[in-house]
Formats: C-alpha cells, sequence, structure tokens
C-alpha cells in the first residue's frame, strides 16, 4: 500500500469550511473568524488555541455542515478528481486529512472517490442544533497531522507515505512522510513554499512527483 494524504481546505477545494461555517452568522462573526483561521494557518498562534473558540462563536448546527458539503463540491480543486483517479490507478490509495470537520467533508470525498476521512467529529443534538465537537481528536491542535499519519503508519503500514497540504498544519508532517509536496492554487503561503520538498499550484502535477 501507498498512501497519499490530502489536505482539505485550500487544497482539495478552494474554500475554508469554518469560514463558511462564520459565513452563515453574518459578517462581523465571519470577519474574526476569518482572522483567527489565517493566523492559524500562517503558524501565528497554535491551532487548539483557536479551535474551541471559532466553533463556541458559531455553534454549527447540523444543517449548516451539510451546507458547507455542498459549498466544498461547488469549489472543489479543478484537477482533484481526475488526480485522485489517476493515482489510485498508479497504485495510491488517498486519504483526507483535516482539521476541519467530517460531517461537512464527507461529500466532497464521496465526489472525489476518498474513502478515507481523518477529520473532526462535530455533535449534534436530536434537533440537529450544535452539541459540541470531538476536542480529543489529534487534528484540533498543533502536530495533529503528524499525530494521524503516525497511526496511519502504525495501522496499515504503508511503503510509502506523501502528505499534500497548504498550510503550516500541513508542514509539520515533514518529519513523518516521505515526501511533502505544498499546495499554493489557492493561497501561497511562503513558508509552505520555502520548506517543501516540492511545491505545485494544481492538484494535476502531483502524479508526477510522486
Amino acid at each position: 500500500m501507498k498512501l497519499i494524504c490530502f489536505d482539505c481546505d485550500s487544497t482539495l477545494s478552494s474554500i475554508e469550511g469554518i469560514d463558511e461555517l462564520a459565513r452563515l452568522r453574518g459578517p462581523e462573526v465571519f470577519a474574526s473568524i476569518q482572522a483567527m483561521t489565517e493566523d492559524a494557518m500562517n503558524g501565528k498562534m497554535p491551532l487548539e488555541s483557536v479551535f474551541g473558540r471559532r466553533l463556541e462563536a458559531i455553534r454549527p448546527a447540523r444543517s449548516d455542515a451539510e451546507a458547507v458539503g455542498r459549498r466544498y463540491i461547488e469549489n472543489a480543486e479543478p484537477s482533484a478528481a481526475p488526480t485522485v483517479a489517476l493515482l489510485r490507478g498508479m497504485g495510491w490509495t488517498s486519504v483526507i486529512i483535516s482539521g476541519g470537520f467530517r460531517q461537512a467533508i464527507r461529500p466532497l470525498a464521496d465526489f472525489l472517490g476518498v474513502g478515507r476521512i481523518e477529520a473532526v467529529d462535530l455533535r449534534f443534538g436530536p434537533d440537529g442544533s450544535y452539541a459540541g465537537y470531538d476536542a480529543s481528536y489529534p487534528t484540533t491542535r498543533s502536530g495533529g497531522k503528524a499525530e494521524v499519519i503516525r497511526r496511519l503508519r502504525a495501522q496499515l503500514g504503508p511503503e510509502r507515505v506523501v502528505m499534500v497540504g497548504d498550510g503550516a498544519s500541513d508542514l509539520e508532517t515533514v518529519p513523518v512522510v516521505d515526501l511533502f509536496i505544498g499546495f499554493g492554487g489557492f493561497t501561497a503561503r511562503e513558508k509552505v513554499r520555502r520548506e517543501a520538498a516540492a511545491f505545485v499550484t494544481s492538484l494535476s502535477a502531483v502524479p508526477g512527483l510522486v
């Protein structure tokens, strides 16, 4: 088995799911959440310092997660689906590793043909209202994506692991993968460009690197 792990937000899709959830709560909440997200993605503050604060400000309902799921598909990276299909033909198993939310990402994963999602579960009450999230999940904190990859290595024993992503949390996987590919098709972060072994602006370039 060979694993290729993709970040979701600003990689497989142009949107940031948490920002889209915030957008549903009006411009003031959106501006506040977007600023926190950007600081975390640029490595200016640890992810765990903003994760719970953002969700408490938004309190997303099940219907909100479903709406963002549709937005992910509408804004999918143009070459994402054919790239995943081509990689599958080359013997690679794709996994999505995200600090976003499993329920919102699932429709995009199905659209792309990706079976496994490693992301944070939202919790909802019987009426669909917000009831919290899985605060113990690794991707709620700094170093979480590297922790997920170590678990995948232990569970699946892949011969090779590649990570593709745009942000500081993705860059943290460098010590535990065989190749890190920085992605700048939507947001080109200088730290990622500088420290990635390879850097692409279209996912269609990934098969040629692996």
